[in-house]
This record gives C-alpha cells, sequence and structure tokens, in this order.
C-alpha cells in the first residue's frame, strides 16, 4: 500500500495548470462580494424563484458571511468557491420550497425512524455510512443529491440525470489542488454523503467550516438553537422521498455529536449510532485532512492555525456529545467504538439493524459483502500523519479530553 507524506500543508504547491487556474478567477472574485444581499439576489436571478420559507436562516448568513470576509482569508479560488456554494444552497432552499408550494401534500410525506450516524471524521463513520448505504431497503443522499437536492424544471425526467455528470465534474474538478484528498476521503457521484449539505440550505452547517477556520461562525453554531435548521432538513428529506422515493433514510454527519436535541427533537424516532475513538489518534489525520483541505481556498495556510483550530473543533464535538449523550433514549442509540468495528465490520452492523429493527437480510448481506469487495479500505493508498505539523502535543490531547474518554472507554 503506498504511503503519502504531505510536506506541503503550509506551503501548498500547485501544478502550473492549477496555479493558472487560480491565477484567472482574480478578476471575478474581485467582483465578487460575501454580503448576504448580493447572494440572495443571485439564488433568485438564478432560480427564478422567491421564497425562501422560514427566515431563521437570515442570521446564521450574516454570521457566516462576516466570518468569510474578516477571518477566512480567502484566495480568489476560495471567494469564487464560497460565492458558488453559497448561492447554490440558497437556490436549493428556493427549489425546495417550491416544491412544497406546488404539492403541500408532501408535507405528509413521513420521516419514519431515520437511522442517524454522529461521530467525528476519521472514526469510521464515513465507511459505516457508505456500506449500510448499500443496502438497498434503505434510502441514503448520494452525492449528486446532495448538492443539488431538486433538479431545475426544464431537466426533470432526464435519462442520464444531469445532475449526476456536473457532481462528477465537481470532483474532477476538486482533483487538480487536492489530488491526495481520496486517500483520506473517497468521493464518487454516487457515493452516500452526509447530511451537512442539507443543512447548509438554511446555513447552519459544519461544512463551511470545512473551507477555511471560521472563529466567529464556530461560536454561533456551538451556542445557537438549530432545531429550525434540522425542521428544515426534514423538509427537505420529505421533498427528497417525494421526488425519489425510499423509505428508511440512513444519514450521517460529525456536527451532529453537538446538536442531540436538536436532532432528536425534530427526529424523535431516530436511531442513533454515535461513533467514538480515541481522540490523540483522530487528531493528526483530522488536522491534516482539513489542513489540506484548506488550500482549496486560502490565500495562504497557516497549519499551526488550522491545526489548533480542528484540535479545538474535535474538542467541542466530543465535548457536546458527553454533555447531550443521555438525550438519546437508550432503546434507540448505540455507541461504537473504532477499534470494534475495525475488527468485525459485519457484526459491528448486524448489531447495529438488530437495535434498530431494521431486517438484516440475505439480500442485504450479499449488497454489504459487494460494496466491501468492492471498496476496500485504503485502496488508493495511505497518507502519513503527524502532529508535529500543526504544534499539537498527544499527550495533552489526551488529558484534555480525559473525561470522554473514561465515558465511552477510547
Amino acid at each position: 500500500m503506498t504511503a503519502i507524506r504531505i510536506d506541503d500543508l503550509a506551503a501548498p504547491r500547485f501544478t502550473s495548470d492549477v496555479a493558472r487556474m487560480r491565477a484567472d478567477l482574480a478578476p471575478m472574485a474581485e467582483a465578487i462580494t460575501l454580503e448576504p444581499a448580493a447572494l440572495l439576489r443571485a439564488a433568485v436571478e438564478q432560480s427564478g424563484l422567491d421564497r425562501f420559507g422560514d427566515e431563521w436562516f437570515l442570521e446564521p448568513l450574516e454570521v457566516l458571511c462576516a466570518s468569510l470576509r474578516t477571518e477566512a482569508r480567502l484566495g480568489p479560488m476560495g471567494v469564487v468557491t464560497l460565492w458558488a456554494q453559497l448561492v447554490q444552497a440558497l437556490t436549493n432552499r428556493l427549489r425546495v420550497e417550491e416544491e412544497i408550494r406546488r404539492h403541500p401534500e408532501i408535507l405528509r410525506v413521513p420521516v419514519e425512524r431515520p437511522i442517524v450516524i454522529a461521530g467525528l471524521p476519521r472514526t469510521g463513520t464515513t465507511h459505516l455510512h457508505n456500506l449500510m448505504s448499500a443496502d438497498p431497503a434503505l434510502r441514503h443522499l448520494p452525492y449528486w443529491e446532495s448538492i443539488e437536492p431538486v433538479p431545475p424544471d426544464h431537466e426533470r425526467g432526464a435519462d442520464p440525470d444531469p445532475r449526476i455528470a456536473r457532481a462528477a465534474a465537481v470532483l474532477a474538478a476538486a482533483e487538480g489542488p487536492l489530488p491526495h484528498l481520496r486517500l483520506m476521503h473517497e468521493m464518487w457521484p454516487e457515493h452516500a454523503h452526509e447530511d451537512i449539505q442539507l443543512l447548509a440550505l438554511s446555513c447552519a452547517s459544519f461544512y463551511f467550516e470545512s473551507f477555511a477556520p471560521l472563529p466567529s461562525y464556530r461560536r454561533w453554531l456551538r451556542t445557537a438553537d438549530q432545531t429550525p435548521a434540522y425542521a428544515h432538513m426534514r423538509r427537505t428529506l420529505q421533498v427528497l422521498r417525494w421526488l425519489r422515493g425510499g423509505r428508511r433514510w440512513v444519514l450521517k454527519a460529525p456536527g451532529h455529536l453537538e446538536q442531540l436535541r436538536p436532532l432528536m427533537a425534530v427526529f424523535p424516532d431516530a436511531f442513533v449510532v454515535v461513533t467514538h475513538r480515541d481522540p490523540a489518534e483522530i487528531a493528526a489525520s483530522l488536522c491534516t485532512m482539513m489542513t489540506y483541505s484548506a488550500r482549496l481556498a486560502q490565500e495562504s495556510v497557516d497549519a499551526r492555525e488550522a491545526g489548533h483550530y480542528w484540535a479545538g473543533r474535535m474538542a467541542d464535538l466530543l465535548n457536546g456529545c458527553l454533555a447531550d449523550r443521555d438525550a438519546l433514549p437508550a432503546g434507540q442509540s448505540v455507541d461504537v467504538r473504532f477499534e470494534d468495528f475495525m475488527a468485525d465490520e459485519m457484526g459491528t452492523v448486524r448489531d447495529i439493524y438488530a437495535r434498530a429493527g431494521q431486517p438484516f437480510t440475505p439480500g442485504t448481506e450479499a449488497a454489504l459483502a459487494a460494496f466491501r469487495r468492492e471498496h476496500p479500505r485504503g485502496k488508493h493508498g495511505r497518507v502519513v500523519y503527524d502532529l508535529r505539523d500543526f504544534g499539537l502535543d498527544e499527550a495533552e490531547i489526551s488529558r484534555s479530553l480525559s473525561a470522554y474518554r473514561r465515558r465511552f472507554r477510547v
């Protein structure tokens, strides 16, 4: 297995094609302002719609835009990328609300007993989510659908769906500046994506932090009641089931760890799978992945700043889980340790199914086995991680999260 040491985290090296693309985006970036009014206007113009629904999302949009302008140190590529991401999220929101306006019966579509995976990146959540999503009896959110939940009217019924090709193009474009990302987090148009993209429709999502450290926005996310964002996510899930069918959802996002109470308030019959791993083992890989990704958006990457930001963000999420884990009903939740999942993947999934009341049929077993054959862990190689790249100390991370480690035996 190929092992890659990323040695340019603090001073990214780009190919000549990527460097030229970054330079070519400068005039476009200069014409863009990451202001709520401009973004809302662009979404209305792009969609031809003007009903955003509940205006709760305007507050996080304001906080997010201010943080992007004053704290993120965005380069031209970052400005253009974040503009496109935010306009797309707002356009998606308009299309969701329009679908409900046209078909109010959508709000009677049930979202029954969703299985929700809550865990930090690098704790096995992606593999577990993709594995369970291979089961045709469960409804997952493919990447292409997550970035465009509702198609524009002129594309309805098209086969193949043009959204799939657009998602493939997005992933292909990211390979230039981020050639090693797939070693840490493999993505393809049909892979099961996190619902951070759906929460982004309310501008309250862990997703936006993946582009750059956003301290003010982080503080807002930690302290605001995000029940309205989860309520809108439920509306979106109803629309998605209306459009493409499916029954029981399997969902996943790291931000759920600090939002377990809003999650259960909106999805009171959810079954929640909480994944755990020693924070000291997570920190180096998490900081590497997020710092590496930052080169897509930031003008200059400060590896130490990014490392400390993500070590702190990891602590936020784990302490949030520690504080609110008991809000999950005993019969509707299970804790899964990373080492147990790695030792027995199929046994772990069988146990989750049994606890969640989901049939584990021969067809389920065959589908999951096929996914494992086609997507072996580490098939693209692996990245060598080192906390020293970020000026972080493993022993200090362990000490600072000792209460979490004791509670969940990691």
